[in-house]
């Protein structure tokens, strides 16, 4: 089936419908509640009118198809990002705060990775989380270009820090299937004395919840020697 047209900017829609009951704003929470408990593919249309206790169509008085949903959600979230009031002074300080309520608001809402790779429309909240970061970079530096690659190098970083944290868990590895790290065969090649290092890293565990600072300590190490160590 093809994927319904999206028709333009969800947020400068006007908001429509009678029923007082349903608002933009509590399409966007029950979807937002779904989502936390089941999982993505738990949302659609027809699952979100049914917990609001109208019919499908309903919704459409508000959004055009379901990608404008998800669009909503996304921006929804993205304001528990923002950081209230002024920023730290500190071009460090700002970033770890900033860094630290993205990585707490995926634990809240662990399906927004799976929007990682989709190109949303961006909503204002989305903006103002953007104006943020580049705020925190510009502490650093004033030249736009280098600004944006800080911002996008520490994202790369909470990307893949995150996707690793939900892949294992906080407490270790937490896989329906275990790795082949973890196949009998393997053990024995480790205990042949082969591969010390990589039997001294397994040993310790994969992953632990504390490099989470450390790694981004280490990166913002190498931003700031970049700029001020020269």
């Amino acid at each position: 089936m093809a994927e319904t047209p999206r028709s333009g900017d969800v947020w400068t829609r006007p908001r429509g419908g009678r029923r007082p009951k349903l608002t933009r704003e509590a399409i966007v929470e029950t979807a937002i509640k779904v989502a936390d408990a089941e999982g993505l593919d738990a949302v659609s249309i027809r699952r979100i009118a049914g917990e609001l206790g109208v019919r499908a169509m309903s919704l459409y008085t508000h959004i055009d198809a379901k990608e404008d949903l998800l669009d909503l959600m996304v921006d929804e979230v993205a304001e528990e990002v923002l950081v209230k009031g002024e920023l730290p002074d500190g071009w460090r300080e700002a970033m770890v705060e900033i860094a630290n309520k993205e990585r707490q608001a995926s634990v809240r809402h662990p399906w927004t990775l799976a929007l990682a790779s989709r190109t949303p429309r961006v909503g204002p909240n989305g903006l103002r989380h953007l104006e943020q970061s580049l705020a925190a970079a510009a502490r650093l530096t004033d030249d736009p270009e280098g600004m944006l690659a800080i911002v996008k190098t520490i994202d790369n970083y909470m990307l893949g820090h995150i996707t690793l944290e939900q892949h294992v868990g906080e407490d270790g590895p937490q896989r329906a299937n275990p790795s082949p790290l973890e196949q009998a065969y393997v053990q024995l090649l480790l205990e042949s004395g082969e591969f010390p290092y990589l039997k001294l890293f397994l040993d310790t565990g994969l992953h632990r919840p504390d490099t989470f600072e450390q790694g981004l300590n280490w990166l913002l190490d190498g931003i700031e020697h970049e700029y001020r160590g020269k």
